[in-house]
């Protein structure tokens, strides 16, 4: 085994992965836990839930308490402007992890875990929506991410939030008939998508169950309704002007990049939202290769982490081989 061991974390919205890692590509350690983001917890509950799940790492690889980590590479939600990384960085350096550490924000591991490339760009559309890039001298590019105050639009929670929205307006006639009318009252039997904003409105339905309905709408917009279409139409001009906006500030778009997509909106490949991200690529970014993520994120952080401990293209094809078989069992 190597001597250098590295940490590697990326923390979202809903789980946390750890893996502890050696510089040849040797997987020590693998465990998992709840949502890390410092927007949900704080900064002091997040650094916190890492550090027990570190510890679970340490004791699962059998590590001596006194043995120093090399290097630490921390993703996370929530790490969206540079003052916050700022602050975790220094929070990460306080809890000691590794000799080294980097926190980043997640989007960053998701692009590297679905490229090798130095020029890339990664929209991640899952419960929300983000965007970074990275060229091959370093410059990066980034959005605020902080939803509808940033300018933000899209991601599964929003679209399902449209989905009765529009659902509702159908129903009452202030906007066009539409098929969701009848497919979310539905899904929560009951007979009217009114009834359904009542029930939410006084707690007979929990709030969370407004992000059941995603799939309705793609359900709607494949069997051709015109209100659905509209909003999946938005939704993949939304990822091309990301995209393209990336590109854009770092010099990427007269220039063959990976665009890498993630998150379950994105990683479902709903056949009307993904040719409409394809054809709007194909005009903005012309050099564009689309790549669906199909590695854990982690995957990314610990690629990171190897970048910056320089183990050889043997030990990082080693990762991904070890992890993507530890995801399929």
């Amino acid at each position: 085994m190597s001597a250098a061991i590295l940490v590697a974390a990326d923390g979202g919205n809903s789980k946390t992965d750890v893996v502890l890692a050696d510089a040849d590509g040797a997987v020590l350690a693998s465990v998992r836990g709840p949502a890390s983001s410092p927007h949900l917890l704080g900064v002091p509950g997040s650094i916190a839930l890492l550090d027990g799940l570190i510890r679970q790492a340490r004791a699962q690889a059998g590590l001596p308490a006194d043995l120093e980590l090399t290097r630490a590479e921390v993703y996370l939600a929530g790490a969206d402007l540079p003052v916050e990384v700022d602050i975790l960085m220094a929070a990460a350096a306080e809890a000691g992890w590794a000799a080294e550490h980097r926190v980043d924000n997640d989007t960053f591991a998701l692009m590297r875990a679905g490229t090798d490339e130095p020029d890339a760009i990664a929209v991640v559309c899952g419960a929300g929506i983000n965007c970074v890039g990275r060229n091959a001298a370093g410059q990066t590019a980034r959005f605020p991410a902080l939803g509808p105050i940033t300018g933000d639009w899209g991601g599964g929670h929003h679209l399902a939030s449209l989905t009765l929205w529009h659902a509702a307006r159908g129903e009452d006639r202030r906007g066009p008939a539409t098929a969701l009318q009848t497919s979310v009252a539905g899904h929560f039997g009951l007979p009217t998508v009114e009834a359904v904003g009542l029930a939410l409105h006084f707690g007979e339905l929990a709030g969370d169950r407004v992000n059941e309905l995603t799939p309705l709408l793609f359900a709607a917009a494949d069997a051709g309704d015109p209100v659905a279409l509209s909003v999946v139409r938005r939704q993949a001009a939304e990822i091309v002007a990301l995209a393209s906006v990336a590109a854009g500030r770092i010099g990427l778009l007269d220039r063959q990049v990976d665009v890498v997509l993630g998150g379950g909106v994105l990683t479902a490949r709903h056949d009307l939202l993904h040719e409409g991200i394809l054809g709007g690529l194909a005009e903005e970014v012309p050099g564009a290769r689309v790549r669906i993520l199909a590695e854990p994120p982690v995957t990314g952080a610990v690629l990171l982490g190897l970048d910056a401990l320089g183990a050889t293209e043997e030990a990082k094809a080693a990762v991904r081989h070890s992890i993507r078989n530890s995801r399929s069992r």
